[in-house]
């Protein structure tokens, strides 16, 4: 039951989200993409933010699935947007920030219905089939979109010196932010692999079982 309202919760937060960004998008045109950040900037830092009981349902075993991978996704998010995005009011306005939004969202409605549905015991196929394929494309774009996103932010942090600190003990040492991003990058594509692997290797678990049970009702 309680995953079921955490799942509930998550996917009504992530529908707003995406909803509201097709209406505003239909509505105003490009001119909406300006103040999506602000539009949907708090429930999405709340969204993310609830994301992170998901590691602590997978530590206490309520939740089956593979610890690294989820813990490698949930952390890139929260990366890109508390420490890229919503550090640097310039970025939040960028095309690139609405299309990572909406990446973000569109897989997150899909997972969370998938995962309601599954903790009722309920499997639609053609719903298992979209849950575990779409993210195959999508979750690699998204990073792309994420990277792009760190990309743009770059000459910001450089500008402005955010998060760039001089250590003074037990000796001097700087730590220039722009650096940090840029080796974090190499880090982000790497897990992207590592993440599409087990992707893979999860839909051909899931949709040969629900093969199985077809065949077999």
């Amino acid at each position: 039951t309680y995953l079921f309202v955490y799942d509930l919760i998550q996917f009504c937060g992530h529908s707003w989200i995406f909803t509201n960004m097709i209406i505003r998008f239909m509505s105003f045109g490009k001119d909406s993409v300006a103040d999506t950040f602000y539009s949907i900037g708090l429930v999405m830092r709340l969204c993310q933010l609830l994301s992170v009981l998901e590691i602590l349902h997978i530590l206490i075993g309520i939740d089956k699935s593979r610890l690294f991978p989820r813990f490698l996704q949930i952390t890139e998010r929260i990366i890109v947007l508390f420490v890229v995005i919503n550090s640097q009011e310039e970025v939040q306005g960028k095309y690139i920030v609405c299309v990572l939004f909406f990446l973000w969202n569109l897989l997150d409605v899909v997972r969370y219905t998938y995962n309601m549905l599954a903790r009722m015991g309920i499997y639609y196929l053609p719903l298992t089939w979209l849950n575990f394929s779409l993210c195959i494309p999508l979750y690699p774009l998204s990073v792309l979109a994420e990277a792009f996103t760190i990309c743009v932010s770059l000459p910001y942090f450089e500008s402005f010196g955010t998060y760039s600190i001089k250590l003074r003990f037990p000796f001097a040492f700087p730590i220039y932010f722009p650096c940090v991003l840029k080796m974090y990058l190499l880090v982000l594509f790497i897990g992207m692999c590592f993440i599409i692997q087990n992707l893979v290797s999860e839909r051909k678990a899931h949709l040969e079982t629900g093969n199985i049970k077809k065949k077999r009702s």
